[in-house]
């Protein structure tokens, strides 16, 4: 997958909370710090994320996008 941002960071997911059209993912991220990211649910389930997986975190403006690893 290609994209334009180049502020990047891995983490890990580490609690993933649904509702019926939005979800909100929890991140470790490899440094002292913690991140919140808010997606559909069908993003979630496009992208194949699950607790626990290993992510890239990819900031851009406004958005922050999960790439899995």
């Amino acid at each position: 997958m290609k994209y334009g941002a180049r502020n990047q960071l891995t983490g890990k997911i580490t609690k993933i909370k649904k509702g019926d059209i939005m979800c909100q993912v929890a991140l470790e991220i490899d440094a002292p710090a913690g991140m919140n990211s808010v997606m559909t649910v069908e993003s979630l389930e496009d992208l194949g994320i699950s607790e626990g997986d290993r992510v890239k975190i990819v900031a851009k403006a406004v958005n922050v996008l999960l790439v899995k690893e």
